[in-house]
């Protein structure tokens, strides 16, 4: 079965079997509208089925608030997992509704957005409600909405808090949004949830399409990170996280494992991030690659016979992510040619060397209830970076060149010359940081994958993918995957984690 997401391509006989059996595959996919009640529910809303000729099917959250529905209360579309992009070249439309979700104009406005991708407002307005179905403020206000009623059920927060934590620039506006949209009141929603908070700190669920491979996720992402600034502890995954909104920087922590019985993660986040929640979210969910489809994924890779018994060991395995583009890129270059745990080694001394002390010796306004003393850095910026001499990097353990190459790509992020994000575009991105001395064509690959979030990197001259499949020579490598597209980046991670 196919169901198609796009805008007036919704097949309403497939949407509804889907809806009858709640399948989970299709969480997020679309929702479902009944005009009997006036609410729209996610696909796997545990309410009574309604009758078919009583359903409409939308695309997005947005859309049905436009048709005038309100959101479910029982199975809460604001926790339905996203849509990551499922074709190789992503179009502006899909980057700007991904950086709307991240807050984008929550600090600016559409002719700033528009001119990140070499668009007009005019432009990005059209190509976004010709693929949605609605316009680019509508999303955003969807977002705000859905976020906040999520805060207002599941945390402690005040209502300004909430508000402000949600992107609006006034509680009288969230209030009129929320009253007028749902017709709920804000404080009547709060008295119907029960809130699971402390103080200092904000609980939250993330959902998923199952399955998800946590402990391998876990494990590539701890083996991989700077001591003091990452960790593990059991199934919970730990790390500081700064991030500037609106020009001032907020620290703080975050801490995530999964919650039993439910395809969710409970996310705690130190309430000293709160002004920059909605970045947060995007930045957590690209880092676990939640938006993902593995069930669409590992179908098409398992048509490889190669692949079906490796794809099948291994089922929810997915592409971690990028907290940070410059933190993932900085952790590469200093892995090249060095074991994973030299790398992380010499990750950990730059963290300690450049990055921002945390807990009670920071300089910074972060929390004093760090959840793990362990954690004691900030990951360095860019910035920090660019300002140390090559002889402050050297004597971190790295040779002339290696320091070289680090010096200069943080001299491109802090100048602005080089973005390492999602929405970026894949191929100019790719060369530009080819061009830096030290940086080839497998680092670059690696940078696309994780902290740019293209699904079809694919680095064919690694030595341990043509290991996996017992090939000689990157030309047959690259042969080999070509059926793979637009899921190359998988493909790599499946063999990869085949050799262990």
């Amino acid at each position: 079965m196919r169901v198609y997401t796009a805008y007036m391509e919704l097949d309403p006989r497939r949407c509804y079997s889907a809806l009858k059996a709640r399948d989970a595959r299709f969480d997020g996919r679309f929702f479902v509208a009944v005009s009997t009640t006036g609410i729209y529910c996610r696909p796997v809303c545990t309410a009574r089925t309604p009758g078919q000729d009583r359903c409409s099917f939308f695309a997005n959250a947005a859309a049905a608030e436009r048709a005038g529905y309100r959101p479910c209360l029982r199975c809460r579309p604001e926790l339905a997992p996203g849509q990551a992009p499922t074709d190789a070249v992503r179009t502006a439309a899909h980057w700007a509704v991904a950086r709307i979700d991240a807050g984008a104009m929550n600090e600016g406005d559409l002719e700033r957005l528009a001119a990140e991708y070499g668009l007009s407002s005019r432009q990005l307005r059209r190509v976004v409600e010709t693929e949605f179905g609605v316009t680019p403020v509508e999303l955003a206000q969807t977002r705000r909405l859905l976020l906040a009623k999520q805060l207002l059920t599941d945390s402690a927060l005040g209502m300004t808090e909430v508000a402000y934590a949600s992107g609006f620039s006034s509680v009288r506006r969230f209030n009129h949004l929320f009253k007028t949209r749902y017709g709920l009141n804000p404080t009547a929603l709060r008295r119907q949830g029960e809130p699971v908070a402390h103080a200092d700190v904000i609980t939250l669920k993330l959902a998923y399409r199952p399955p998800l491979d946590w402990p391998r996720l876990l494990a590539f992402l701890a083996s991989r990170g700077a001591a003091g600034v990452e960790r593990a502890e059991g199934q919970r995954y730990l790390r500081t996280a700064s991030l500037e909104v609106g020009g001032k920087t907020h620290h703080g922590w975050i801490a995530a494992e999964p919650l039993p019985q439910q395809n969710a993660l409970c996310l705690e986040i130190s309430s000293t991030l709160m002004p920059a929640l909605a970045p947060l979210l995007a930045r957590v969910r690209r880092l676990f690659d939640l938006d993902a489809n593995p069930r669409v994924i590992e179908e098409q890779l398992s048509r490889d016979t190669r692949l079906k018994p490796i794809v099948r060991r291994q089922a929810g395995l997915r592409v971690p992510g990028a907290f940070d583009g410059f933190e993932l890129t900085l952790r590469a270059v200093l892995g090249q040619q060095v074991s994973v745990k030299a790398a992380s080694t010499l990750f950990g001394r730059c963290a300690a060397a450049f990055g921002e002390p945390a807990a009670g010796t920071s300089t910074v306004a972060g929390p004093a209830n760090m959840p793990d003393e362990r954690l004691k850095f900030y990951a360095p910026t860019a910035e920090r970076v660019a300002a140390a001499s090559l002889g402050e990097l050297a004597a971190l353990g790295l040779t002339k060149k290696r320091a070289e190459t680090i010096r200069a790509l943080a001299c491109a992020i802090a100048d602005g010359e080089l973005r390492l994000e999602p929405g970026v575009d894949v191929d100019q991105t790719m060369q530009a940081l080819q061009a830096l001395p030290g940086i080839g064509a497998w680092t670059a690959h690696y940078i696309a994958m994780r902290a740019l979030g293209y699904p079809d990197a694919f680095p064919h001259a690694d030595l341990g993918l043509m290991k996996a499949l017992g090939l000689r020579k990157p030309g047959d490598m690259l042969a080999a995957a070509e059926p793979w597209r637009p899921w190359r980046s998988y493909a790599a991670h499946h063999l990869w984690a085949s050799l262990k």
